[in-house]
């Protein structure tokens, strides 16, 4: 993505957490929208209207995706497969989330709570470093947080259909380990904050952390 100064001007209200999945981002964006009045931008649901956008030119790992059935998603493929296959690890969707961006009014902050965005994709459009935060769970938090998640039976089938259940989730979080490895690489590189998230630490004190970063 082409970047400019004036670009990089009309997202200054923007703030971005992003990182590993199972690290209560949700959790914290919306504990700091309604604490500091700022607009919620929620990368999960705006992911639905992703599709319609789509083309296979320009994002053909997203077309590959959704032309897969949810059984098919997980199972017969490594974790690297699976990992390399992510639309998200290639950029194919973050123009759509910065389009979404640039629509929204800008008279007060928004908060993009999205796993898909990448440090290397973001570092350019920030006015200063803060303005990022990635967090990353260990692989326990994780466990534990995932485990409770898809429990429901009904989230599970959502994600995964009639697949072996166990099976899909030690797929998913093995590649959700590259994931982070890949998210804490390049936040080194851009020099970016990456936010360790183990359970030592409560949620009211990682939002506090979180609004200081984000200047809210």
């Amino acid at each position: 993505m082409n970047v400019s100064a004036e670009l990089v001007h009309r997202l200054a209200h923007v703030r971005w957490i992003a990182g590993g999945t199972g690290a209560g981002k949700s959790t914290l964006a919306r504990l700091l929208a309604e604490r500091h009045d700022v607009v919620l931008y929620d990368g999960d649901q705006a992911e639905r209207g992703y599709a319609g956008r789509c083309t296979v030119q320009r994002q053909p790992y997203m077309c590959a995706l959704l032309r897969t059935p949810v059984e098919d998603r997980y199972a017969g493929r490594t974790a690297e497969e699976i990992f390399q296959a992510m639309p998200s690890l290639h950029g194919e969707t973050f123009a759509f989330v910065v389009e979404d961006l640039l629509a929204l009014p800008d008279d007060r902050p928004v908060l993009v709570d999205d796993f898909r965005t990448l440090p290397r994709e973001v570092a350019s459009l920030l006015g200063w470093p803060e303005q990022a935060a990635f967090l990353l769970p260990t692989s326990e938090f994780r466990r534990r947080a995932l485990g409770d998640r898809y429990a429901d039976p009904e989230r599970a089938r959502a994600n995964w259909g009639n697949a072996d259940h166990v099976a899909a989730l030690t797929q998913r979080m093995a590649r959700d380990e590259l994931w982070d490895e890949e998210v804490r690489r390049q936040a080194l590189e851009c020099g970016l904050a990456v936010v360790r998230v183990d359970g030592s630490r409560g949620v009211e004190e990682l939002a506090g952390e979180l609004a200081g970063r984000f200047r809210l």
